[in-house]
């Protein structure tokens, strides 16, 4: 059964949004290497507002012609009650009873994971709803001081870190697993 890994790059006081802004000074071969890393799953899984900001920018850029290559071919799912119609090669609308579609395709998936980053409200309700497997945060050394952290408002949910390893630059690579207790 395939594993739904959540990933994301976070400030140290939890932000999560527009990593793009402060986040490059702390790259190097260590974070790519993980982020790479992350990226070879079986499928990816995302939220309507990522699905409509990557859908139209990977199939676009000429940025980064072999990630938008990955990106264009890997299987994709995106989570949304409005979305009628998904253009974006390889992509499955999960809609109407959404926890009992995703435990299906958990099932379904062989060969792999089922990856997402960059959905902070998706995962919080993945986790809500007993559906996040892992999350992996690349915590950055920098207090952002505003914008949308990964958890706002949320009920408590306890984890339990297995893995942490800390980068020259001094991210830390950290791996929670939900704890039951």
């Amino acid at each position: 059964m395939a594993k739904i890994i959540s990933s994301f790059f976070i400030s140290v006081d939890g932000v999560v949004e527009s990593p793009d802004q402060w986040h490059f000074p702390y790259w190097n071969d260590e974070m790519g290497a993980v982020v790479e890393a992350g990226m070879q799953t079986a499928a990816m899984l995302m939220g309507r507002k990522l699905y409509d900001e990557w859908s139209t920018y990977w199939t676009t850029t000429d940025a980064d012609p072999e990630v938008a290559a990955s990106m264009n071919t890997a299987r994709k799912f995106v989570v949304s009650s409005t979305l009628e119609k998904a253009d974006w090669d390889n992509t499955t609308i999960v809609s109407g009873d959404v926890a009992a579609r995703l435990r299906e395709i958990k099932q379904e998936i062989s060969g792999g994971d089922i990856g997402m980053s960059g959905s902070a409200t998706t995962v919080r309700w993945l986790l809500a709803n007993g559906l996040l497997d892992e999350l992996h945060l690349l915590v950055h050394p920098i207090a952002v001081g505003h914008g949308q952290r990964l958890f706002e408002d949320t009920p408590t949910h306890p984890l339990k870190l297995v893995k942490s390893e800390t980068f020259q630059t001094g991210v830390l690579n950290l791996t929670y697993v939900p704890d039951a207790g």
